[in-house]
C-alpha cells in the first residue's frame, strides 16, 4: 500500500479508537511481562506491510494500553489530547525539522516563541518575559535549577514536603542539597519556615501533586527577593486554569517569579510532551545554557537560537501541536472545558460530603478531590485496587497526615457527569461489598 493509504487507515485508526475508548479498561488488565511475550525477541529480516502494525496494535499493543483517552481515566492529573493536536503531531513528524539554531527551523523557532507569547496572553504572565517550550516539568525544573545555581553561586534547592518529587530529583542529579520545607493545616509551604541565607532556589507550587493545594507564593516572593534567592513556581497542572479570571486568585505573586513552569499537556488538550517554561530573567537565563562551538555559528543577523536557553541542542516542532490548540479553540473553548472539569469536580465533591460513612480530606482546589472512606488505611487501598480493577475507573491514592487518601482528579474534554457520576457509584457499591 501507499504512504497515502496507510495514513488514510492510521487516521480512521486513531478516529475508530477516539469514539470506542470509553468502552475499553481504563487500567490496563496485563501483568508485568505479558505484552513482551507475545512479540517476537528479534526484528524482522524483511520489511512488513503497515497494516501488520496496525494489526498488532490492535491485537498486543491495545489490551496492555492503560488509556489517558479514557473520559474516567481520574488518576494523577487526568488530561486528554484533543484531535487538533493530534493531526498536528503528524504534521510535524512529517516536517520533521529539528530546531538547533534558528536557521535549521526557522518557522519551528519562531511559532515556539509566538506560541508561549500567545498563552501568556491568556494567563496574564508579563509580556517581558522569555518562553520557550521545554519536554516536561521535570526538565522545565531542572533547567530553572541550573540557571539559579549558576546565576547565585548557591547550592541548595528548597520546596515543600508537597512539591512534586521532580525538585528533589533533579537537585540529586545536579548535585544540589534538598531541604523540604513544612506545610501549614491546608498543605502550603510555610513562608516563616523559609531559611534562605544560603539557598540557591524555592520552588513554590500552585496545584500540588497529592492535593493541589497552592503555596503563597507572594509571601514567598518577599522572602526570596531580600535573600537574592531564584524563584521557581511550578504550576505545570494548574497554570492552565489561570485563563479564567476567576480563578487567578490562585497565582497571585506569580508575575514575581524568576521562572514559571506550565505544562500545555495537561490542562491546555496538547499532545504529551508540551512543558511551557517562562522566565524574567531571560539574559542570566541565556548566560547558563549558552555554549556555540564553531560548527554552530551562523552569520543570521539577530538570530534567536532556543538551543542556548535550556539543556537539549535538538529541537522538535513541538509549537505546531500548541498552536493548532490555541486556533482551534480559542479563550473561549479553553476557559469552557477547564470550568467544566471544575463543575464536575466540584459536583463529586458534593456527593462525598453528603455521604455518611466518607469524607473529604483537603481542600478542594480545581478540579482535584482527595477523599476516603472512614476505617483503616488498609479498606481504602483494597477498595482502590478493586475499583480500578474492574476496568470502569482508573484513580490514584495519596498520603495526607499519615493517612491513605483516595484522588480523584477530572481533566479530560470527554469526561461528562454520567462518567462523573458512575465513578461514584462504582466507589459506594464497591464499598460496602
Amino acid at each position: 500500500m501507499s504512504f497515502r493509504e496507510d495514513g488514510h487507515a492510521a487516521v480512521e485508526w486513531a478516529a475508530d479508537y477516539l469514539e470506542r475508548v470509553g468502552e475499553l479498561p481504563v487500567l490496563a488488565q496485563v501483568k508485568p511481562g505479558d505484552i513482551r511475550s507475545r512479540l517476537p525477541a528479534s526484528p524482522p529480516e524483511q520489511g512488513e506491510p503497515f497494516s501488520a502494525v496496525l494489526r498488532d496494535l490492535d491485537e498486543i499493543l491495545l489490551p496492555g494500553t492503560t488509556h489517558w483517552q479514557h473520559p474516567r481515566f481520574f488518576a494523577y492529573f487526568s488530561v486528554s489530547s484533543a484531535e487538533p493536536g493530534i493531526l498536528a503531531e503528524l504534521l510535524a513528524a512529517t516536517l520533521n525539522s529539528v530546531g538547533f539554531l534558528w536557521r535549521t527551523a526557522p518557522a519551528s523557532t519562531e511559532l515556539e516563541l509566538l506560541v508561549c507569547d500567545w498563552v501568556a496572553q491568556l494567563l496574564g504572565l508579563p509580556q517581558s518575559w522569555h518562553g520557550h517550550i521545554e519536554d516536561t516539568a521535570s526538565t522545565s525544573t531542572l533547567a530553572a535549577l541550573i540557571a539559579a545555581r549558576h546565576n547565585t553561586g548557591r547550592n541548595v534547592v528548597v520546596a515543600s514536603e508537597h512539591a512534586h518529587s521532580a525538585a528533589e530529583k533533579d537537585a540529586r542529579m545536579l548535585g544540589m542539597e534538598f531541604r523540604p520545607v513544612p506545610t501549614d493545616a491546608e498543605f502550603r509551604l510555610r513562608p516563616d519556615a523559609l531559611e534562605l541565607g544560603d539557598v540557591a532556589v524555592v520552588v513554590a507550587t500552585v496545584g500540588t501533586t497529592s492535593v493541589a493545594s497552592v503555596d503563597p507564593v507572594s509571601a514567598i516572593a518577599d522572602r526570596c527577593a531580600a535573600a537574592g534567592t531564584w524563584l521557581h513556581v511550578d504550576a505545570a497542572y494548574a497554570g492552565s486554569a489561570m485563563v479564567c479570571p476567576e480563578l487567578r486568585w490562585a497565582f497571585d505573586g506569580v508575575e514575581r517569579a524568576d521562572s514559571l513552569v506550565v505544562n500545555a499537556h495537561k490542562w491546555m488538550f496538547t499532545p504529551m510532551d508540551c512543558s511551557l517554561l517562562w522566565t524574567s530573567r531571560p539574559d542570566e537565563f541565556r548566560d547558563a545554557f549558552s555554549l556555540v562551538p564553531e560548527f554552530l555559528r551562523t552569520t543570521d543577523e539577530g538570530a534567536f537560537n532556543l538551543s542556548e536557553y535550556g539543556p537539549a541542542l535538538g529541537r522538535r516542532f513541538r509549537s505546531l501541536k500548541l498552536w493548532a490548540i490555541l486556533r482551534c479553540y480559542g479563550r473561549e473553548g479553553l476557559q469552557a472545558r477547564i470550568r467544566e472539569a471544575i463543575r464536575l469536580a466540584e459536583l463529586f465533591e458534593g456527593w462525598v460530603r453528603d455521604e455518611p460513612g466518607w469524607e473529604l480530606c483537603a481542600p478542594r482546589h480545581f478540579s482535584l478531590v482527595c477523599f476516603r472512606r472512614e476505617g483503616p488505611d488498609e479498606e481504602n487501598e483494597a477498595l482502590l485496587e478493586r475499583v480500578n480493577a474492574s476496568g470502569e475507573i482508573f484513580i490514584s491514592h495519596t498520603r495526607l497526615n499519615g493517612r491513605y487518601v483516595l484522588r480523584l482528579a477530572i481533566g479530560n474534554e470527554r469526561t461528562t457527569e454520567d462518567d462523573v457520576r458512575r465513578a461514584w457509584d462504582l466507589l459506594r457499591h464497591t464499598a460496602v461489598k
